[in-house]
């Protein structure tokens, strides 16, 4: 897809400084940049191989997306599902996070695994030298209870997406309380009275409750009790009041860490270096099994 080449450098910082804003831990994590391990691009293209085109036309994303573009739509998209199945099997993970609008991607990342291990793993590799048995594992999601997909404030039938034409439809991180007091003042509901969870008649009414619950960390029973009886003038300040004080933390961690960008960049490049270790670790098992030559390392230097 087209991309402003100078907002790319920016998000790409920004999303870094998000992750470790939210809570991820750079001691315990790998947070790196794709681009900066090539494993993922090469290993993207030996999938592409062996993947059915039929799999690939069957993407929900690809399908509403290329019908938006026209005969503009550009290769990589088709292609994208493989390089997110790449993303996960290079380091050969037995869970996957991930929300329900995103099984789809994740079936197919357990098809392609299934597919190059029987075509090339198992006996066939232990003929080629290698150590034989599966070169990827399969793996499973692993699925929130909670939220699993969080739908659009706009229309609550469709998910909630930061490519969405509008942003009013959703609440990003980095919103001020403002923006997210507005967003959820004319944030689409309907005219029944109380609140519920589960009625499919009421899609926006589910969804808002599940993201106050979400951020609230109640149950279900906890938010009913609380919520059950207001009408939607009385839920919606404490529903902004609630995101507000959630986002809060992150957005205060989220300033300190892209306001030092060498120390974001060195957590990127440690990143990107223990990654490397694991893909290439694996994409060297790939290769082995597929027939490739080994790579060799000159022992002298080459005059250029």
């Amino acid at each position: 897809m087209p991309h402003d080449v100078e907002q790319l450098t920016k998000s790409t910082r920004t999303s870094a400084a998000l992750y470790i804003a939210c809570g991820i831990d750079p001691t315990k994590s790998s947070i790196f940049v794709q681009s900066h391990v090539s494993a993922h691009a090469e290993l993207t293209w030996l999938l592409s191989c062996v993947t059915p085109i039929s799999w690939l036309n069957k993407m929900i994303q690809f399908k509403e997306k290329s019908r938006k573009s026209g005969e503009d739509v550009g290769t990589g998209l088709l292609t994208y599902p493989l390089l997110m199945a790449s993303d996960i099997i290079l380091y050969q993970s037995d869970l996957v996070p991930v929300g329900e609008d995103q099984r789809q991607h994740l079936e197919l990342t357990r098809d392609v695994a299934d597919r190059v291990n029987h075509l090339y793993g198992g006996r066939k590799w232990k003929k080629l030298g290698g150590r034989g048995g599966k070169i990827f594992k399969v793996p499973e999601a692993l699925v929130p209870e909670t939220c699993a997909r969080v739908m659009s404030l706009t229309d609550g039938t469709a998910k909630m997406s930061k490519s969405a034409p509008s942003d009013l439809s959703r609440i990003n991180l980095l919103d001020t309380p403002d923006q997210i007091a507005n967003k959820i003042k004319r944030c689409k509901t309907d005219s029944a009275l109380g609140m519920e969870f589960g009625n499919v008649e009421r899609p926006e009414c589910n969804n808002l409750l599940s993201i106050y619950q979400q951020v609230t960390g109640k149950t279900q029973q906890e938010v009913i009790a609380e919520c059950g009886e207001m009408s939607w003038g009385q839920f919606k300040p404490v529903l902004t009041d609630a995101l507000v004080a959630h986002l809060q933390p992150i957005q205060k961690t989220y300033s300190e860490v892209i306001a030092d960008q060498s120390y974001l960049d060195s957590i990127l490049g440690e990143g990107a270096a223990k990654a490397n270790l694991i893909a290439n670790s694996t994409l060297k098992n790939v290769y082995s099994a597929m027939g490739f030559v080994p790579r060799t390392i000159p022992s002298t230097k080459l005059k250029v």
